[in-house]
């Protein structure tokens, strides 16, 4: 049992370096500017993803590679570029979204959805698969995250202080764009 948690903790913690989770968490702390609320939110999310990708890696191991999966990732990525895009009252009044618990909200959603197929995602199916223990391995691959995502979000919130936000939502879409076409055209088969 230590063995599956700690490879958990490990192999999603380096894999999260740097993933599109990550840039996200960086992206929700600049515009929330709520640190703890989007650190419960991803906690939460990450939770919820792990435990149901241990699960299924527990069960059918092989379903990650079905073309049409790798296809609704893609598309997953190109809607989050244009969700990105829109400006809302978050950009003139952040206060709003903290009172009503929005930033909690916000980034529970978009963390699960984002996490859909994310490499994470697919290293947690595979230790699913590897240690049959769905408790044990969604609690060592939450670790990870946490581990490498608490940063984040604290550097996002000073990066708001040095970088508009406008200019933070372009190239969060630019990215969350460029990942969707790369994905689709690799899923598709034209690369």
């Amino acid at each position: 049992m230590i063995e599956a948690f700690l490879a958990s903790v490990a192999v999603v913690a380096l894999a999260e370096i740097g993933d599109k989770t990550m840039l996200l968490a960086i992206v929700l702390a600049a515009r929330l500017r709520a640190p703890w609320q989007i650190l419960a939110g991803i906690f939460v999310a990450t939770i919820a993803n792990h435990a149901l990708a241990a699960l299924v890696g527990r069960e059918v191991a092989g379903l990650i590679d079905a073309p049409w999966f790798r296809i609704a990732v893609a598309l997953g990525f190109i809607a989050m570029a244009a969700w990105t895009l829109v400006p809302d009252s978050l950009d003139d009044d952040g206060d709003d979204v903290r009172h009503r618990g929005g930033a909690f909200l916000t980034t529970l959603v978009s963390f699960f959805i984002v996490e859909m197929g994310d490499k994470t995602q697919v290293a947690t199916i595979a230790l699913g698969a590897q240690y049959h223990s769905v408790m044990i391995v969604a609690a060592g691959t939450t670790l990870g995250m946490m581990l490498a995502n608490g940063p984040a979000v604290f550097l996002g919130e000073e990066l708001v202080k040095r970088v508009s936000l406008r200019a933070t939502r372009i190239a969060a879409a630019l990215l969350f764009l460029a990942l969707g076409t790369w994905e689709l055209v690799r899923s598709t088969g034209y690369l």
